[in-house]
């Protein structure tokens, strides 16, 4: 296998990996991703200890033990551009050796869970449910970018929704990667309800929000919301899901999505207090990993 040049992979002078400030041997195998740097706490405030932590800009880390088990869990900030930092800088940390720069031969998987919030495309699915990801559609273009994206994307599915929702085409190319089967099951029960996810690549235009800039396609939650493939429909909107399954997918690691709804855009609805939905669904997602 090639090294690695200096370029390409970023080892700071203490030894962590650039962006996130991890350490090998500090990065658990169990890691849930957030979006926001304040929800750090939130997660760390259920270990039983903490061994490591650290941060850089919306980066922060801690990696500590919940009920015998190691967990890490990690900011992302706000969008795919930063998951494609995040994902490949964890891959990094696992599978290169930063001594040699070299790809090393035994290859680890890592279990990636986001815990995040969302809102609903759908009139029947109301705010502070839980959200399961069963598919994400990424209208960020960001998997387009990777040798191999078609072998980890529901191209069916990809070519029904450009059609049916009629799709420009100077927009970027929509994307469809599945959860990870096994991650998925061990995080269904009863308390959640499963959907597909669009990834969005802003919070206004992108998810059909209008402020004082008209759409490009004025109707397009409309469509959206009637669209159907086979079984499936879309449930709901947010930033990073698609980039996590797709880079997951390309990696060789496990990834799965969990949202508190906290918006339903067709009833115009907010939750009242969605911190503690958000809290509720922490502890849920730690009890299904830690067993």
């Amino acid at each position: 296998m090639e090294r690695i040049a200096e370029s390409e992979l970023i080892i700071n002078p203490d030894g962590s990996v650039f962006h996130l400030h991890i350490k090998p041997g500090e990065l658990s195998d169990r890691v849930i991703l957030v979006g926001d740097p304040g929800r750090v706490e939130s997660v760390a405030a259920f270990f039983d200890k903490v061994d490591f932590e650290g941060g850089n800009r919306e980066f922060v880390w801690k990696t500590g033990v919940y009920q015998g088990k190691s967990f890490t869990v990690l900011s992302s900030g706000i969008g795919t551009d930063n998951i494609d930092i995040v994902l490949n800088e964890l891959d990094a940390l696992v599978n290169v050796d930063f001594s040699t720069r070299i790809p090393k031969k035994e290859h680890k998987s890592l279990k990636i869970v986001r815990i995040g919030t969302s809102g609903s495309l759908q009139a029947d699915l109301p705010v502070d449910t839980w959200l399961l990801s069963e598919k994400a559609i990424g209208f960020d273009g960001l998997l387009n970018f990777y040798e191999r994206r078609d072998e980890v994307s529901d191209l069916k599915f990809e070519e029904s929704f450009v059609k049916s929702v009629g799709f420009q085409n100077n927009l970027s190319a929509p994307y469809v990667v599945n959860g990870e089967d096994e991650l998925l099951k061990q995080l269904d029960s009863n308390a959640v309800i499963k959907g597909v996810t669009i990834s969005a690549p802003g919070f206004y235009g992108p998810q059909g929000r209008v402020i004082r800039l008209p759409l490009a396609m004025k109707d397009i939650n409309e469509r959206i919301t009637a669209f159907r493939y086979n079984d499936f429909r879309i449930t709901n909107y947010e930033m990073e899901c698609s980039a996590i399954y797709g880079l997951s997918a390309l990696l060789g690691h496990q990834a799965a999505t969990v949202c508190a709804i906290i918006a339903n855009r067709l009833a115009g609805t907010y939750s009242k207090d969605y911190k503690v939905v958000v809290n509720r669904l922490i502890e849920y997602v730690l009890n299904a990993l830690a067993k």
